[in-house]
């Protein structure tokens, strides 16, 4: 059974395709990327695919049985990306695709979530069938921001005191691994994330425990963090959009008790800490 993956020499593609050839998969495997250079330490098949040309698609999926669509970077281009990729794989006569979606993207106020509700209905439409794994955040998307944290004396957000159920990159990658590799996935749609949830609070006190240096929380109005975020070198878009989902983040959209994560890939989720850890080594 050929697996072909995109999104391979992304982060969560790269943990992916490494747990899959750590399962003697290897050779299953098939890497879709835009560029061969970047996937030559993959260690498996590499086909480049263009998202934005059908033709490269339809040419990189066949003999493919398996498709796992990672969502794409391109924030505003990934829903018309994503049916490319789907119509391709309807073209192949692919048997089975699983695509990583967003936590209750049918309820979330994300801006995040409209592309993703509009792949999850490109697949229905395309008759194939298919498993969505909705993942949640990432403990890493607020980890990343420790070192400019330690280096202002605060952590900062819009988040108030939301409850954030994330859950480490690996673990998301151990879900896709998991349904990729075993049986009765079909039709199913998993609502993935932490098993503990936090708040940025709890995250400012941990990183003020493992650093020793007193690091608070100091929550701010959605525009005012835009601002500061654009005054550390991030594009305004991107800083209106971080922003936006702090405040998404406050009202519940990245909360969830449902523990579907751990039960499905039979272990608990990474804790705060370990990540916390990792990010200061």
């Amino acid at each position: 059974m050929k697996i072909a993956i995109t999104g391979a020499t992304g982060q969560l593609g790269q943990l992916v395709v490494s747990k899959l050839k750590n399962q003697g998969a290897g050779e299953n495997i098939v890497a879709l990327v835009r560029s061969r250079q970047k996937a030559s330490g993959l260690g498996v098949e590499i086909r480049e695919a263009n998202y934005d040309d059908a033709e490269t698609l339809e040419s990189a999926l066949s003999g493919i049985d398996t498709l796992l669509l990672i969502s794409g970077s391109e924030v505003g281009k990934r829903a018309v990306q994503h049916r490319n990729i789907i119509d391709a794989a309807k073209k192949n006569d692919v048997k089975w695709i699983v695509y990583t979606s967003l936590l209750h993207a049918d309820t979330s106020t994300l801006s995040l979530a409209a592309e993703h509700l509009a792949t999850e209905a490109a697949l229905r439409d395309s008759g194939i069938p298919y498993t969505l794994l909705r993942n949640g955040w990432y403990t890493e998307n607020y980890t990343g921001s420790i070192p400019g944290a330690l280096a202002g004396g605060a952590f900062i957000g819009s988040v108030g005191e939301g409850k954030i159920a994330s859950a480490a990159r690996a673990d998301y990658a151990d879900a896709a691994v998991a349904v990729l590799t075993t049986e009765g996935h079909e039709a199913k749609i998993y609502e993935l994330a932490g098993d503990q949830a936090w708040t940025l609070s709890d995250l400012a006190a941990e990183i003020s425990r493992q650093s020793g240096k007193n690091i608070p929380y100091v929550n701010m109005p959605e525009a005012e963090y835009a601002n500061a975020l654009k005054g550390f070198g991030l594009p305004e878009g991107l800083s209106h959009a971080i922003a936006g989902w702090d405040v998404s983040a406050s009202r519940g959209d990245l909360f969830d008790d449902g523990r579907e994560l751990s039960r499905l890939i039979g272990h608990q989720t990474t804790p705060l800490s370990e990540v916390v850890a990792a990010a200061l080594k």
